[in-house]
């Protein structure tokens, strides 16, 4: 099912999450109606984009000395996979799994990703509010 609006509990009070993660909401909502052509250019703006957020979580925890790191990034690499898998076929033309994948597949995880894992991190990086040795907004 897709996710209608970035609603109120997607909110972690971390400005820089919360911003991707509205931009990754309004990414999968253009993909729904989305012809052919604007899809297999949506779908690759799409995996950039997951690309570049996963590289902000990912230094934010290795930063901040995040207990769950590996496992956080565990789950980064598991969706990048199959986001390359399906931007391939994609790109070649073949629509239908990528279609599902936007529609059902990826709501569903990050409804679960984002009120669990980065939750959890979001909490961790407010409770210790160390500076970070670099800026967020480089890797966007």
């Amino acid at each position: 099912m897709p996710i209608e609006e970035f609603e109120q509990h997607y909110l972690l009070g971390v400005p820089r999450m919360d911003d991707t993660h509205r931009e990754f909401v309004d990414l999968l909502q253009r993909m729904q109606a989305a012809d052919k052509a604007r899809f297999i250019e949506l779908f690759a703006q799409l995996q950039a984009h997951t690309e570049a957020h996963f590289e902000i979580e990912n230094a934010l925890m290795r930063e901040s000395a995040f207990p769950a790191v590996r496992e956080h990034m565990d789950e980064h690499q598991r969706v990048l996979g199959e986001l390359r898998h399906l931007a391939r076929k994609v790109a070649e033309g073949s629509l239908q799994l990528g279609r599902a994948y936007v529609r059902q597949q990826l709501p569903a995880w990050f409804r679960l990703h984002a009120v669990t894992m980065d939750s959890a991190l979001a909490a961790h990086l407010k409770h210790h509010r160390r500076p970070l040795s670099f800026d967020p907004a480089t890797l966007h």
